[in-house]
């Protein structure tokens, strides 16, 4: 078991690192001091979580953020506006910055920033253009925004030069597609980024500065305040383009209205960004039709294919199984989290069958393997399985790699060698961690017949991680989000294990040609879909899928000439691209610079977010008076539901205000300063007005566009 002290130096918030700021890591002395003078030596240094060193939770910004998210779902696409408002309450000049989360394969690419009456459009630009651009507006007292991806499902927004009293809005759209499996479609829209662990062997060496600047975190507030922050209200229109039945919002509370083949889904009431927002629906007939969707544009035809391999194979044979169970027990998962692991390793140690061998490993920054190796699943081994699942607590940092690595290199005694023998590995944690790349690296160099399926924990785990390790590993990502679900979804996720994938997938176009992706094709299991997208010339000919159920061979052919009409497929191809290009980089297939030309290219040409472009927005209109000093306030985010802060961060709100530099009553300093617009006329209201203006802002950019045309 870990030592007690063990969790004490990742604890240190000692990473400090701007939104926004140039590729540096600032790891000084000073804040290496405060880590030795805050823990006792207990050895070598755990790690840290990326947060503010200073001023965590005991002091709200002065700027005030809603947020509206208004959503149309059109088949199986989703297209997102997320209007942010800034509102300064203070009598200083301020520059905000607030990282968002976004779907790890959302395409974002569209930035408006409304000043007063002025909507200003932003441009794609490269990365270091676009801080270029907006750094000189801000040095100019000019009002300026910028949206930088920080990770694949990590983005930024910074504000510069907001008045005293003044709001700023600032809107994005991006589209992602709709997930589905076993006849279930599902919308997720995150609204809050997890805190980040980060290995220390990743502090030094090759690529450092880039890991640590894209895991740029925000300073989270303590929940024992009391106090809940960054208002968010969601409507969505659902057209799936058949009738919707079965719909459920997983996780708050939503009137629905309409017709069942365009419903209105709208939340009761603005709620916190705490905790991510799930959608659920299916059809009400038995199987739906819709699959394949194109878009022409000017560079080509781009089209969508859905495939989905039949959903019973109950009269195929189950062979033995490997089932190695991994589960996280670092301080991320404190509180419900912890609870959720523990409970879903436990249903699943109730589906091993006698012929089955399994090993269980758990972790911090230490780790422990229940067993030396996979054992035979016998009552009194499941049984000690469960005792031991049963006994975990949350604590430490989360050392990830070197439980996967052990995870990949059990084998079982008596069973492992065998070949009809399925190697299953159910890793069940919430990913918050930087060193995703080399997760990915390790599971393609030392995978063999290991099959890696992820269980992603909590209100909001990184689905990044958990669907590029499931993808490169040949399993499926599940997601637990409540204590009350587990069954739920674990009860499909151990289906799909009890049956084999569809093996020797392959993918040709007769009668035409297409540049599809993903160029590594998944395996696929039954009830769940292999989406493919490609481009070309001229779309036209048979799609065909093929591959191995069993020992039986199973094809489907797909008329590409019958793809409905969709405005989203150009943006969603680059996205997966660029996916590809990021897996070349993670795999060592791509050195760093080829593959940052790459996605630069892609995201300057289909116009497009990525690690290497940005939006930036700027007003022409000097707003700051020069000489008038600007102050920097990164937002605080809120702890994302569930989470427990005392377990994850070491201290309390109680145990923080009394070291605040800043005299007074702490707990009165919040309420004092957390002034919230009311929703029915505060940020809503404003929100609403800037949408408004929007609409007349793009109505006049069109009619400007047709005049230049003509």
């Amino acid at each position: 078991m870990p030592h007690p002290l063990a969790i004490r130096r990742a604890l240190i918030p000692a990473i400090v690192l701007a939104v926004g700021a140039p590729a540096t890591l600032a790891l000084n002395a000073s804040s290496a001091a405060a880590a030795d003078e805050a823990a006792p030596d207990d050895g070598p240094a755990a790690g840290v979580l990326l947060l503010k060193a200073k001023g965590m939770s005991q002091a709200l910004p002065a700027v005030r953020l809603g947020t509206d998210m208004a959503v149309t779902v059109t088949g199986q696409v989703a297209r997102v506006r997320v209007t942010q408002a800034f509102r300064n309450t203070s009598n200083t000049w301020v520059e905000a910055s607030y990282l968002y989360p976004l779907p790890q394969d959302g395409a974002v690419d569209s930035l408006k920033m409304v000043v007063g009456q002025r909507v200003i459009v932003g441009q794609i630009q490269p990365r270091e253009k676009a801080l270029a651009t907006y750094e000189a507006a801000k040095r100019r007292g000019t009002k300026a925004s910028l949206v930088e991806q920080q990770r694949p499902n990590m983005f930024s927004t910074l504000v510069a030069n907001v008045g005293p009293g003044e709001t700023v809005l600032i809107s994005i759209e991006y589209q992602a597609p709709v997930v589905q499996a076993n006849g279930t479609f599902s919308l997720r829209l995150p609204l809050v980024v997890g805190p980040r662990y980060v290995p220390p062997h990743t502090l030094t060496g090759p690529g450092a500065a880039r890991d640590a600047q894209a895991v740029t975190s925000a300073p989270v507030l303590d929940p024992a305040l009391g106090v809940k922050l960054n208002p968010t209200s969601i409507a969505v229109r659902l057209a799936p383009g058949f009738d919707v039945a079965n719909l459920v919002s997983r996780y708050h509370k939503v009137t629905v209205s309409g017709p069942l083949d365009d419903r209105t889904i709208r939340l009761d009431e603005s709620v916190p960004a705490d905790r991510d927002f799930v959608l659920e629906w299916r059809s009400a007939a038995a199987d739906p039709t819709l699959g394949l969707f194109a878009q022409h544009t000017d560079t080509g035809d781009y089209v969508m294919a859905s495939v989905t391999p039949p959903a019973d194979l109950s009269r195929l044979p189950t062979p033995p199984r490997e089932m190695v169970f991994v589960i996280d027990n670092s301080g991320s998962m404190g509180g419900e989290s912890m609870e959720e692991a523990k409970s879903s390793l436990i249903h699943a140690l109730g589906t091993l069958r006698p012929q089955d061998h399994f090993n269980v490993i758990r972790f911090d920054d230490t780790m422990t393997r229940l067993f030396d190796h996979s054992v035979a699943a016998t009552p009194d081994q499941v049984d000690l399985a469960r005792r031991f699942a049963g006994s975990l607590e949350a604590q430490g940092g989360t050392e990830m790699l070197p439980a996967l690595k052990a995870a990949l290199a059990d084998a079982a005694i008596g069973g492992g060698d065998d070949p009809e023998t399925l190697r299953q590995i159910v890793f069940l944690t919430d990913g918050e961690i930087s060193n995703e790349r080399e997760m990915m690296a390790a599971i393609d160099a030392d995978g063999g017949r290991s099959h890696v399926f992820m269980v992603g924990i909590g209100s909001a785990p990184n689905d990044y991680l958990m669907e590029r390790m499931s993808t490169i590993g040949g399993g499926v990502y599940t997601h637990v989000g409540a204590p009350g679900e587990v069954a739920a979804k674990m009860m499909p996720l151990l289906d799909v294990l009890s049956h084999p994938a569809v093996r020797n997938l392959s993918v040709r176009v007769d009668g035409g040609a297409l540049d599809l992706t993903p160029s590594r094709l998944p395996d696929v299991y039954a009830g769940r879909p292999l989406v493919l997208v490609g481009r070309t010339a001229h779309l036209a000919g048979t799609l065909t899928v093929s591959g191995m159920i069993g020992n039986k061979r199973w094809e489907k052919r797909v008329d590409l000439t019958r793809a409905q009409p969709s405005p989203a497929v150009e943006k969603l191809w680059a996205r997966r691209l660029i996916t590809d290009v990021e897996a070349d980089r993670a795999l060592g297939k791509l050195d760093d610079a080829k593959a940052d030309a790459e996605v630069e290219r892609i995201g300057m040409e289909s116009g497009i977010v990525t690690s290497r472009t940005s939006l930036v927005a700027v007003d022409q209109t000097p707003s700051r008076p020069q000489g008038t000093p600007l102050t920097k306030e990164d937002l605080p985010i809120n702890l994302p539901a569930g989470w427990d802060f005392g377990t994850l961060f070491g201290q309390s709100a109680g145990s923080v205000a009394q070291r605040a530099d800043a005299p007074g009553d702490a707990a009165a300093m919040q309420s004092q300063s957390l002034d919230l617009p009311q929703t029915a006329t505060g940020f809503a209201g404003l929100v609403a007005q800037g949408l408004a203006l929007l609409l007349v802002g793009m109505t006049g950019l069109a009619l400007l566009l047709r005049r230049r045309a003509a």
